[in-house]
C-alpha cells in the first residue's frame, strides 16, 4: 500500500479479527486490473506459496456453497496446511444434494449457513445463473463472499452486489484463476513491449447448458479477461452465434478492437467429442506468437486465488488497486452482455 494512503473501511475493520498476516505480499493493482503496455511483462507476485511470520489469533468461518470441482478443490485447500488456510476455518459446505458429510465436513443447510454467526465467509462455487441470489443472501447476511467467474450474468448485477458489499462493510471477491495460470504469464512476458497488429483465440470444448452457465460469452469470460489483461480495454466491433442444438454445438465468432484500432478475434466452439483446447496467433510488428508452447503445469491456481482472498480480508489491498480490478471485472461483464445483445437482438 503507497504511503499515507489508508485502507478501504471495511477492510480495516476485517483485518482488525486477525493478526499475523504481514508476510503476505499484496498483488499490485496492474496484475489484476487492466495493464498498460509497460505493465505487462509483470509477474504475479503470488506464484509461489505464500509465506506468514505468525499463527492468526482469529480465524474466518468458511462455508462452501457447491461441491462440484471447483467446490471440492476448495474443500481440499481449505483442509489443508497452507499460509492462508491458516486464517481460515471450514466449517461446513452447503449443497441441492444430500450428501451428508465429505471427508468430516458436514453439510449444512443454506439457513442455517446464513443465520449462522460461525459462519463469515461465503466460498460461492456452484452454477453461474445462480451465483447473484446467493452472493446478494450472503452479503445480506453480513458474510464476505468468494466467488467463481462469472459473478453474474449482467453487469449492473455486478455493480448492484459491489454496491451492497460496501455498504455492508463486507469483501467480494470473483476468482479468476486464468490470471494465474503458467500459459498467461509466460504471454504476459511475450507481449510486454509489443505493437499488436491484430490477434486471434479460438477456444473448443464439451457442450455447456447455457441455462446453468449462462450465455457463451459468459461462460466463456475467462478467454475475454486474458484478452483484457493483455492489450487493454476492447471494444465490441462484430459477433455472430451459429447454433446447431441438435447436434448440441454452437460457434460464436467475436470481432473485437483494442484502443489502438488493433483487431482481436475471439471464438468459442463447443460441441460433443471436442476437446478443451485454446489455439492463438498474435501477430505483432516485431514478430508473431502463433499457439501456446507447453510452459508447465499449472499448480495450486485455486489456492493462489484464495490467498489474495485472505489478503483482502487483512486488508492488505488498497482501494486503488481494488479499483483497478473492478473496473476489469465490470468492463469484461459489459462486453460480454454486448456480446450477447449482438447475438441475440429478439432475446
Amino acid at each position: 500500500m503507497p504511503k499515507g494512503s489508508r485502507r478501504p473501511a471495511r477492510q480495516r475493520r476485517a483485518a482488525g479479527r486477525a493478526r499475523g498476516g504481514r508476510g503476505l505480499q499484496a498483488p499490485r493493482a496492474e496484475d489484476h486490473g487492466v495493464s498498460g503496455p509497460a505493465q505487462r511483462g509483470i509477474a504475479h507476485p503470488l506464484q509461489g506459496q505464500a509465506k506468514m511470520n505468525a499463527e492468526p489469533e482469529k480465524k474466518f468461518g468458511v462455508v462452501v456453497v457447491g461441491v462440484g470441482r471447483a467446490g471440492s478443490v476448495r474443500m481440499r485447500d481449505l483442509r489443508d496446511s497452507h499460509a492462508s488456510s491458516a486464517f481460515l476455518n471450514l466449517i461446513g459446505f452447503v449443497s441441492r444434494r444430500e450428501l451428508g458429510s465429505i471427508n468430516g465436513v458436514p453439510q449444512i443447510s443454506l439457513e442455517d449457513a446464513l443465520s449462522s454467526e460461525e459462519v463469515e465467509v461465503a466460498f460461492v462455487c456452484s452454477e453461474s445463473a445462480s451465483h447473484e441470489d446467493y452472493i446478494r443472501q450472503f452479503l445480506n447476511a453480513g458474510k464476505h463472499v468468494l466467488v467463481e467467474y462469472p459473478m453474474t450474468l449482467s453487469r449492473a448485477a455486478a455493480q448492484g452486489l459491489w454496491e451492497l458489499a460496501e455498504e455492508k462493510g463486507k469483501i467480494l471477491h470473483e476468482e479468476h484463476v486464468e490470471l494465474l495460470m503458467e500459459e498467461f504469464a509466460f504471454l504476459k512476458k511475450e507481449v510486454v513491449g509489443k505493437d499488436l497488429l491484430k490477434g486471434s483465440l479460438l477456444f473448443t470444448a464439451a457442450p455447456l447448458k447455457e441455462e446453468q452457465f449462462g450465455f457463451p460469452a459468459f461462460s466463456g469470460i475467462s478467454r475475454l479477461t486474458w484478452l483484457v489483461a493483455l492489450f487493454g480495454e476492447l471494444s465490441v466491433v462484430s459477433a455472430t452465434l451459429v447454433e446447431r442444438k441438435e447436434e448440441q454445438s454452437m460457434k460464436m465468432t467475436v470481432c473485437l478492437e483494442t484502443e489502438q484500432k488493433s483487431p482481436l478475434t475471439w471464438t468459442e466452439e463447443k460441441g460433443p467429442g471436442l476437446k478443451r483446447n485454446r489455439y492463438l496467433s498474435f501477430h505483432f510488428k516485431s514478430g508473431s506468437l502463433e499457439n501456446m508452447p507447453n510452459v508447465g503445469i499449472n499448480k495450486n491456481i485455486f489456492l493462489k486465488d484464495q490467498n489474495i482472498f485472505v489478503q483482502k480480508l487483512l486488508g492488505q489491498f488498497s482501494e486503488k488497486e481494488l479499483a483497478a480490478e473492478k473496473k476489469r471485472i465490470l468492463h469484461c461483464l459489459g462486453l460480454a452482455e454486448e456480446i450477447q445483445k449482438l447475438c441475440r437482438p429478439n432475446n
